[in-house]
């Protein structure tokens, strides 16, 4: 019989291969779902569009969305010494989101990342709505919150409308959705090929309307436009099987621009003059990289697409929430500001549940420089435990980039 010594021996031996394989199983738990429709039960929806051929779907220009192997070796190292730069030193301040009853003539409530209220002569239009804690098929990888949630999705107003943009993790959330399937009525008006992962969701189809570049559908009295963007799509190892978009929300008084996520195109000046002028701009700023340039704009590429647009207002999206580049958590804002000036562009940055009325927004309050970056402060090294082990970090980096965020 083993002696205690040589029991404890093999229970430890047991614990320690039993340890990687049980994180293993969490990690993975609920993947399928979550990683969306098959390319097999995508292709009927998107087969006809001339966006797509060769069995995926493209930009209208050149648009390079990773950089070659070599490079991306590079990118793995950044992640290891970078991995703090994008985090908030400080926390976030929010803002208890106070909804009027009745929707307003133009307002937009930033609720951070990409998502947000918006409010159009009387209705309501939600973007990309994202609640979920990760951005990532697995409920142990990929990207987590920088800052709670400013309140539940399920305190939101009836809304009219859901736009997404497209099927990354940070803007297609399954949480979110199957929470928005129960608590709301609207119909969600997506790209082609995204209404396959929501049929597999359960959502039904007389609440799905897809569009290809320069689709038209009319809801609760809007005109909603699916318009182009430069990005791509993918829930992981398929790429580019569903289209990505920007919107044009367009009322009897009022017209606004989303952006979703998308990097700087000159379609953006035959929008404007087709669609435009805008009151309100919804343009991303944030996960800016010279690797991925083409697919995320920077800054000041924002400003630029803003004056393309015809825009009034601006309002920053795609920062603040999720640590998702390498630059330092303040930058985005700090660098749109500065250009917004160099340009005379009106700018609000609102805090993640901060309401701003377009027709009368109020001054620009620095708040993120209270807030500082990480990178600016001591880290300790947090190698130990297989939560933030080297592999859990690649891994997380991993899901980060198949979603180009």
């Amino acid at each position: 019989m083993p002696s205690p010594a040589a029991r404890r021996t093999a229970l430890a031996v047991v614990a320690t291969l039993a340890g990687p394989a049980a994180w293993v199983t969490r990690a993975a738990w609920g993947l399928p779902t979550a990683l969306g429709a098959s390319r097999r039960a995508v292709r009927p929806y998107v087969a006809g569009s001339p966006q797509f051929s060769g069995g995926r779907f493209h930009n209208r220009v050149t648009t390079p969305s990773l950089p070659p192997a070599s490079a991306r070796r590079g990118l793995l190292r950044q992640m290891h010494d970078e991995r703090h730069t994008g985090l908030p030193a400080h926390p976030v301040p929010l803002v208890r989101p106070e909804l009027p009853a009745e929707a307003a003539e133009l307002a937009v409530t930033w609720f951070g990342h990409s998502s947000a209220l918006v409010e159009v002569d009387g209705r309501r239009v939600l973007v990309d709505p994202v609640w979920g804690e990760r951005v990532s098929p697995s409920p142990l990888l990929g990207p987590t919150r920088l800052h709670p949630a400013p309140a539940p999705v399920t305190e939101l107003p009836r809304v009219d409308a859901v736009l997404l943009s497209h099927d990354h993790y940070d803007h297609l959330d399954l949480p979110t959705v199957r929470e928005l399937l129960r608590t709301q009525t609207a119909p969600f008006l997506v790209p082609l090929g995204i209404g396959a992962h929501l049929r597999g969701w359960g959502v039904p189809e007389e609440r799905i309307v897809e569009l290809d570049w320069d689709g038209v559908a009319s809801v609760a009295g809007l005109t909603l436009t699916c318009t182009e963007a430069r990005h791509f799509s993918g829930r992981f190892f398929s790429r580019d099987t569903t289209l990505w978009a920007s919107w044009v929300i367009t009322g009897p008084r009022h017209r606004v621009f989303f952006g979703g996520d998308t990097g700087y195109t000159p379609a953006f000046a035959g929008i404007g003059a087709r669609l435009g002028p805008f009151d309100l701009t919804l343009l991303p700023i944030g996960a800016y990289n010279d690797a991925w340039q083409y697919i995320h704009m920077t800054p000041e590429e924002a400003v630029r697409a803003h004056g393309d647009l015809g825009g009034g207002l601006l309002v920053p999206i795609h920062w603040a929430t999720f640590n998702l580049a390498f630059h330092r958590w303040a930058e985005p804002v700090q660098r749109l500001t500065a250009a917004a000036r160099r340009s005379q562009v009106q700018v609000a940055v609102p805090r993640p549940g901060e309401r701003v009325d377009v027709l009368a927004p109020p001054p620009l309050d620095d708040w993120w420089t209270a807030v500082g970056s990480a990178a600016d402060e001591p880290q300790e090294d947090d190698d130990a435990g297989a939560g933030s082990s080297v592999l859990a970090r690649a891994a997380s980096w991993l899901v980060a980039r198949r979603q180009g965020d």
